[in-house]
């Protein structure tokens, strides 16, 4: 095996408990850095909460790459995007109604900011702007475009509540067929475009670098990660923390993400 390319989630793999990467882990994807392989970051996060952590592993520029919004944007570390799956204002007005089944805010995510049209916002929908350096525009419903396009959508509430699983669980079917949707944590459901996922961003990114797909090992943990577990080619390790659904489809599962499972996975396979 000659792996050419690594992609990494971020929370929950990457990233520790303590919202950091461990010294060993950053160290050790610097090695692969240094031996030519791409270091690719797929996050359910806007490129403005990747990139911090590009910096940190060392990755700038125009020839270095993230895939964001849980894969509807492919974006060099310079900001071009390369690749855009995007949804208009009929999803909007599709979105507002799947809001009414349960008490749950509800944001728009652009390459820009998010958009929402609740005026009181959950702690965790401010985390979730905060921990991705974006700005919240709160507007009323006729100050939203009929142009108005954006790449994923956010369902959040308190931690302390059930709503997310009320939404989850009456989500009808049609959604599921019409949408890529994730239940990516508790207190979270991620909503994309059909086909936008991780595992397409990541096929599209590595045909347009000319690399095998049998030559990409990924690491995720939870549900918006599950894309790149159910590509047959992919060298799939599952962090020691993740989802049984992940587990079950992983090649190898390594230790969790407090205790370096991704330095630990990179020595026993790539360098």
């Amino acid at each position: 095996m000659a792996i050419k390319m690594i992609a990494v989630d971020l929370d929950g793999t990457l990233l520790t408990s303590a919202n950091t990467i461990s010294s060993e882990t950053q160290r050790t994807l610097q090695i692969a850095k240094s031996q030519g392989i791409k270091v690719v970051l797929a996050s359910g996060r806007p490129l403005s909460g990747v990139l911090p952590f590009e910096e940190q592993l060392g990755l700038s520029g125009e020839d270095q790459y993230a895939v964001v919004f849980n894969g509807a944007v492919v974006q060099n570390l310079s900001g071009k995007v390369l690749m855009s799956q995007e949804m208009d204002y009929r999803d909007f007005t599709t979105m507002l109604r799947l809001q009414r089944l349960s008490h749950v805010n509800l944001h728009f995510e652009t390459t820009e900011c998010f958009w929402t049209l609740d005026h009181n916002l959950s702690v965790q929908m401010q985390i979730n702007a905060a921990f991705t350096n974006n700005e919240i525009r709160v507007r009323n419903r006729d100050e939203i475009p009929q142009d108005f396009t954006f790449n994923k959508v956010g369902f959040t509430c308190a931690k302390d509540s059930d709503q997310i699983d009320k939404l989850w669980a009456a989500i009808p079917e049609w959604a599921f067929q019409s949408y890529d949707i994730v239940h990516s944590l508790d207190t979270c459901i991620e909503l994309n475009a059909l086909g936008a996922s991780k595992g397409n961003a990541l096929m599209n990114l590595a045909e347009r670098l000319k690399i095998n797909p049998k030559d990409v090992m990924v690491f995720g943990d939870q549900g918006n990660d599950l894309s790149m577990f159910e590509n047959p080619d992919f060298k799939k390790i599952a962090m020691g923390n993740a989802i049984s659904d992940i587990k079950e489809r992983a090649d190898f599962v390594t230790d969790d993400n407090d205790h370096n499972g991704i330095a630990k996975a990179l020595k026993k396979f790539v360098i």
